[in-house]
C-alpha cells in the first residue's frame, strides 16, 4: 500500500498482488453445539478461501458447517460461526464434528484411559460418552465469524 504525497487520506494499492490459490469448501448445513441432534446434511453452497489463510495443504479434504448452539463458547466457538473441518483422524483435545450414537455434535475429543468421549466447552452442558458408536466426521482446522 502506498500513500500519495500531499494527500492525507489517499491510499493506492499496487497493480500486481501476489495471490494464493483459492479453494472452494462445500458448506453442508448446520451442526449442533449443544445437545447432539439428528441432522440431515445437505450441501448449501461453498466458501471460497485461499489455502494460505487456512494453513492446510491444497489436497486436504475439507468441508464447512454452521454452528448452532453454545456448548463450545469457552473455546470461542459461537452460535452462527462457520467451522471448517478436515477429514482426518483426531488427536486428543481436537475439536471435532462427531456422530455419537446416531446424532451429530461439535465437541472436544478427549481420550481418558484409552476410551474416547466428547467434552463440551461450556459447564452448562454434560460430557457425552458413547453408548454404542462414536464416528469422527471431521477435525476443526479454521473458524470463520462475521463481524457484528
Amino acid at each position: 500500500i502506498q500513500r500519495l504525497p500531499g494527500k492525507a487520506r489517499a491510499v493506492v494499492f499496487p497493480e500486481e498482488l501476489d495471490r494464493e490459490e483459492i479453494v472452494d469448501i462445500p458448506v453442508y448445513g448446520q451442526i449442533a453445539a449443544g445437545m447432539a441432534s439428528e441432522v440431515e446434511q445437505e450441501r448449501e453452497g461453498c466458501i471460497s478461501i485461499d489455502i494460505a489463510t487456512l494453513g492446510i495443504p491444497r489436497t486436504a479434504r475439507t468441508f464447512a458447517l454452521k454452528v448452532r448452539g453454545d456448548s463450545m463458547i469457552d473455546a470461542h466457538i459461537c452460535h452462527g460461526d462457520t467451522v471448517i473441518l478436515e477429514f482426518r483422524e483426531p488427536r486428543d483435545r481436537d475439536v471435532v464434528a462427531a456422530l455419537i450414537d446416531g446424532e451429530t455434535t461439535l465437541k472436544r475429543y478427549v481420550m481418558n484411559k484409552g476410551k474416547p468421549y466428547l467434552h463440551a466447552e461450556n459447564e452448562s452442558f454434560p460430557d457425552l460418552i458413547p453408548a454404542r458408536e462414536l464416528i469422527i466426521q471431521g477435525v476443526l482446522v479454521a473458524l470463520l465469524r462475521k463481524a457484528a
